[in-house]
């Protein structure tokens, strides 16, 4: 994006650590829990908005500011300081009444809106780009339309564009899937939570068909909405009860740093055998990923959490076989490290991967036999064998995992050129110079 201050060249070479490192490194703030506390700080109400800090400047981040103010929600970010406060005119609603959305190949902004706009009263289109436009979202648009809500695949393919057309729903029963993506039901839980009366139903009902994936993310969404004093029961495991007229104003809410950003560094002294320390992340984080380490552990590195953050000490690695339902924004991570083990590594249960900014399975797979890896991929997952690895130019599929990961193969491996290095500002914009600090 031209407003961030972050210009990369076509192909980046990555040039092997000639010692290992010994260090600390600070990542940005958590694009998850930014874009959900966008949503709940623009329909909170606080009298004089709220102040979002440790906040994440990134592609994704930014479209969803930009689609915000599309609806007629003040935002003000102050990214020096890495704040942003939001206001909204009409608490718990949408002012504007039309809206055409843009939301990039943001996947939690174009859910957490798609539902966020159905309490509006109007017409709302979103759209983004060519492969948002292969991402799965009718079990959202079905859920929406069992609460009344005219909520449709402009294409009827199932994918964006998504056409939003309502008078605002009531609170209801409703049933959803959320074996694609945990972020279909995170959308509907923070809407509900703002949903109108209805004399019918005191609460809203969320009923889910089916397993669930990526189930720590579904936690951050409760945690979060816990804070602005949003209710939500359990009144059976696969169901949610969320009672109308539930919610404090928040005034100010701190963001954690991202966890799955850390994992990038945590890998580094795990590939290297250095030690790396990422600051201001617990284990008690909102967010799965920092569940990483254990994985680590699992491969005999030791793990350290002290004061400032939790240190990973890089140890000869052993293959694992691994359920990364969980944790699966690592997958890609966990397939670098996995080069340098001894013996096998396989990771399971990440079918919905497939779904992401790329098919995340076809492609590992596709890059890290090209460097000389042994790949089986299967439906949910994959097994990486160790071989001898020779230093190529990998391919990103404009996924920003793909090219953070691959990139700590080039630590050990000389010879890697990363294409298209510019897709990390998805999330990431500062990942390569971050990077770089590791040879201080």
């Amino acid at each position: 994006m031209s407003e961030l201050a972050f210009t990369y060249p076509a192909r980046l070479p990555i040039v092997p650590l000639t010692a290992t490192p010994k260090t600390s490194a600070a990542v940005p703030g958590s694009k998850s829990i930014t874009n959900r506390a966008l949503v709940l700080a623009a329909l909170g109400g606080a009298p004089d908005g709220c102040l979002l800090t440790g906040a994440l400047r990134s592609e994704d981040t930014e479209v969803m500011i930009d689609c915000l103010r599309r609806l007629g929600i003040q935002v003000q970010e102050d990214w020096a300081a890495a704040t942003i406060r939001v206001n909204n005119p009409v608490p718990g609603g949408i002012p504007a009444t039309v809206a055409d959305l843009f939301v990039g190949n943001s996947g939690t902004t174009v859910r957490f809106l798609a539902a966020m706009v159905a309490l509006g009263r109007g017409r709302y289109r979103l759209d983004g780009i060519p492969r948002m436009r292969e991402r799965p979202i009718r079990d959202l648009l079905d859920a929406l339309a069992q609460l009344g809500v005219k909520a449709e695949s402009e294409t009827g393919t199932g994918c964006p564009p998504v056409v939003i057309e309502s008078e605002g729903f009531r609170a209801g029963s409703v049933r959803i899937r959320a074996d694609k993506s945990s972020q279909f039901l995170s959308a509907l839980l923070m809407a509900a939570a703002y949903a109108g009366d209805n004399p019918d139903h005191a609460a809203t009902t969320i009923h889910l068909d089916g397993p669930r994936v990526s189930e720590p993310y579904i936690d951050m969404t409760l945690a979060m909405m816990r804070t602005w004093g949003l209710v939500v029961e359990r009144p059976a495991p696969d169901a949610f009860r969320i009672p109308t007229g539930h919610r404090t104003a928040v005034a100010e809410y701190a963001i954690e740093p991202d966890a799955s950003a850390a994992s990038y560094f945590w890998a580094a002294a795990a590939i290297t055998g250095g030690r790396v320390t990422v600051r201001d992340l617990t284990k008690a984080s909102l967010q799965g990923d920092v569940l990483f380490v254990d994985v680590l552990e699992q491969m005999g590195c030791r793990v350290e959490e002290c004061e400032s953050g939790i240190t990973v000490h890089g140890r000869p690695l052993a293959g694992v076989d691994v359920d990364m339902n969980a944790i699966s924004d690592t997958v890609m991570t966990l397939g670098a490290v996995a080069c340098f083990a001894t013996g096998p590594t396989t990771i399971r249960n990440v079918a919905h991967i497939r779904h992401k900014e790329t098919d995340r399975i076809a492609a590992v797979a596709t890059e890290l036999r090209k460097l000389g890896a042994g790949v089986d991929e299967f439906a949910d997952g994959l097994t990486i064998t160790p071989r001898p690895l020779t230093g190529c130019a990998v391919d990103t599929y404009n996924d920003h995992r793909m090219a953070m990961s691959l990139a700590l193969i080039g630590l050990r491996i000389s010879g890697v050129v990363v294409n298209d290095p510019g897709c990390v500002v998805k999330t990431y914009p500062g990942f390569w110079q971050d990077l770089e600090k590791l040879r201080r």
